[in-house]
């Protein structure tokens, strides 16, 4: 069910949509169908530690943070300080279809409550970011439980863009769900943006939906890839490592069904 979200900001009220899983996977369905443009980006703790750069932090204060000695570690797919990486969140961010945002209360990342939803509206603030559709920043971690989610996948040529895609390509190839992944693109680095975009250019006809798990950099992607191909690309973040347990807990629970 949509909320109608009324926010405040400096030249008065505004209205906001906010989405329960069901809206955001609607919306994705209405746009493969109508072969339209969607975008979605999620804003979790990484997002807000490149944003906070020079922003509403100092770089060095940036740099003291567990996540980015990590991206410093080659362990996020991007490397600090970097205020063009900054920069591209913040206009992917704007013209994101969807924008995941993580509520005060949230208990779903695992990082210090300093890190989620108070820092990104200090970020929001100071970049005057006001998203006119939302959701939580974690359906994607929702989204392999539904199974709209999969009705929605069936018949739809995907693009994989991940680390190592092969593994996630095969789950989605093989029973029980059957799934048709057209192209994979191994991404590892910020670095590769500009490569990876210049690859989906050549295949743009030859896809429908993007699944993009590389972090941050999945934040740049989805809304370039939708832009330059007219087709569907999620930040799916974390959503591969919860395909395997829905597909065992779905398993388990046919298991348990009575023999008719």
């Amino acid at each position: 069910m949509q909320q109608l979200l009324i926010l405040r900001g400096k030249r008065g009220w505004r209205l906001s949509v906010y989405l329960e899983l069901n809206d955001v996977l609607r919306k994705i369905d209405q746009a493969l169908v109508d072969r339209k443009p969607l975008s979605l980006v999620r804003v979790g703790d990484g997002e807000n530690i490149v944003l906070a750069q020079r922003s509403v932090w100092t770089v060095r204060r940036v740099l003291r943070e567990r996540w980015a000695i990590k991206a410093n570690n080659g362990e996020k797919g991007v490397t600090l300080p970097n205020i063009k990486l900054r920069n591209e969140l913040v206009k992917s961010i704007k013209a994101a279809s969807i924008v995941g945002l993580l509520p005060l209360d949230d208990e779903q990342i695992k990082a210090p409550s300093y890190l989620k939803r108070p820092l990104t509206n200090r970020i929001f603030r100071h970049f005057k970011l006001n998203p006119d559709v939302q959701c939580h920043a974690c359906v994607n971690r929702e989204m392999p439980s539904s199974d709209q989610f999969w009705r929605i996948l069936r018949r739809r040529r995907i693009l994989i863009i991940t680390r190592n895609p092969e593994p996630l390509k095969e789950i989605l190839e093989q029973k029980p769900l059957g799934l048709h992944v057209a192209y994979t693109i191994p991404f590892s680095h910020y670095d590769q943006i500009e490569e990876t975009m210049d690859i989906v250019k050549t295949i743009r006809h030859k896809f429908d939906i993007a699944l993009i798990s590389c972090g941050v950099n999945a934040v740049i992607l989805a809304p370039r890839i939708a832009e330059l191909t007219g087709k569907v690309a999620l930040d799916f973040g974390k959503g591969p490592d919860r395909i395997a347990a829905a597909l065992k807990a779905r398993a388990r629970l046919l298991s348990k069904r009575p023999i008719r």
